[in-house]
């Protein structure tokens, strides 16, 4: 299979480059990605020199480059979106053109290309918040945030996508992940990177926002699930089983840093934030066999490992971001 992979240097993206390359000899990976501050080009050093690998500097807002680089694949995984919610409440128009426009001009170039398969990878986001309950694909899009309403106006762009034209569209939506190479202004890499360098953290409003925690590499073998076993016209929850509080997450980290709650501000909370996020799994289980494998703590334990030990890879990214 011949892969276009929007946004493969993000977080999630290379994640699954790196999956794919490393597990399936027959697959082809183009990756396309604009390197914005969060594309970081260390993330595809490991398969930089695969003879399935190539990669394409490009905006997906751009017609001619979207055009070029589509030619010859069989299927588009979207990854590339602006995705920070703080950024989307201090301006909102990034986020309508990337997530919005940019996946429009995706969808016609997959049409006038042939693409076999298009997965435009989403976030629990778009429902808003849930006080009880879970939600399962049919509940309706409530999003709070400018970037939650910008990734739910590209969700509904690619599945009427599906609907008009026939184009084999999916929509994966995914509870929060975490993980290695996260870009540091998330809040794992954000309060880990903060404690390892002995800096408090900022804990919003009371700490009670309740997150699914989803390990990375979790998500992307679900989303490999979907791309080759996924219904044409869905969508597909995936998630973690992990929900927590935001301070019971920070009492993890400080734990794990070795430090107490004396690290810790805080903050007002931030504006429309959203209270529960989750999600009904059952779906991708029933169908697709998906199943989270790697538990949080374990996960956690390791994440924070790794920014322990590669610190020549986060504080140049932290610096150039001036996150404090």
């Amino acid at each position: 299979m011949r892969i276009l992979v929007t946004g493969g240097a993000g977080f999630i993206g290379s994640e699954f480059v790196r999956s794919v390359l490393s597990t399936d000899s027959e697959s082809r990976i183009t990756v396309l990605d604009n390197f914005t501050y969060s594309g970081v080009e260390e993330n595809l050093a490991p398969v930089a020199h695969h003879p399935g690998y190539a990669c394409v500097r490009g905006d997906i807002c751009d017609v001619e480059t979207v055009d070029a680089v589509m030619s010859g694949h069989d299927a588009v995984v979207h990854f590339a979106a602006e995705s920070h919610v703080d950024r989307s409440i201090d301006g909102a128009a990034p986020f309508v053109r990337t997530n919005v426009m940019g996946t429009q001009v995706l969808l016609d170039a997959a049409r006038r290309h042939g693409v076999g398969r298009f997965v435009h990878v989403s976030t629990d986001e778009v429902y808003g918040s849930i006080g009880t309950g879970s939600w399962t694909e049919e509940s309706p899009l409530d999003p709070n945030s400018p970037y939650a309403a910008s990734k739910a106006g590209s969700d509904l762009l690619a599945l009427a996508c599906h609907r008009t034209h026939g184009l084999d569209v999916v929509v994966t939506r995914c509870s929060n992940n975490y993980g290695s190479h996260q870009f540091p202004e998330k809040v794992v890499p954000l309060f880990t990177t903060h404690l390892l360098e002995g800096k408090r953290v900022p804990l919003y409003g009371d700490g009670g926002n309740v997150r699914d925690w989803l390990h990375v590499s979790d998500h992307c073998h679900a989303i490999e699930l979907v791309l080759r076993g996924g219904r044409a016209g869905e969508v597909y929850h995936i998630g973690g089983g992990s929900e927590i509080t935001n301070k019971e997450l920070t009492g993890m980290l400080l734990e794990a840093t070795g430090h107490g709650w004396d690290m810790v501000r805080q903050v007002p909370d931030r504006k429309g934030h959203d209270r529960r996020y989750s999600l009904d799994i059952t779906k991708i289980q029933r169908e697709l066999g998906y199943r989270p494998q790697i538990s949080f703590a374990d996960g956690l334990a390791a994440t924070v490992d790794w920014y322990r030990d590669n610190r020549a890879w986060w504080e140049p990214l932290k610096s150039r971001a001036a996150l404090s």
